[in-house]
């Protein structure tokens, strides 16, 4: 069994939302997912963005605006959202609670070639 925390996750600060990487290629051996939990504050939002990969978010806590392509709906604990890919996306958290979700997308992110979108470091 391979384990790794939040708090022990390379992470990105950006829009009000913490980002923590928690599975990339090669890590625990796998070869096709990256996945991510996300916390973001009161107010934040994710730059809209694209990628090649099919991506999920499940939301785990809080509420907020899900943008995909040019349609916008609210979320809340308990929705998951498909992105197709090459979909430009964001979400935003409208609520006053924190907004938490899970990122999942297939086949892996390079988290290297995007540095300058993602920004990952060690905490």
């Amino acid at each position: 069994m391979h384990m790794l925390k939040v708090k022990e996750a390379p992470v990105n600060r950006r829009g009000g939302q913490e980002s923590f990487l928690m599975l990339t290629k090669g890590q625990f051996g796998s070869r096709h997912l990256t996945v991510t939990w996300v916390e973001g504050a009161p107010g934040s939002e994710q730059p809209v963005h694209a990628h090649e990969q099919e991506q999920v978010y499940v939301v785990i806590g809080g509420r907020g605006i899900m943008s995909v392509g040019d349609e916008e709906q609210a979320v809340e604990a308990g929705t998951l959202i498909f992105v197709p890919p090459g979909s430009g996306h964001c979400i935003r958290n409208s609520g006053a609670e924190p907004l938490v979700f899970v990122s999942a997308a297939s086949p892996v992110i390079d988290v290297n070639a995007l540095d300058e979108v993602f920004q990952y470091r060690a905490q």
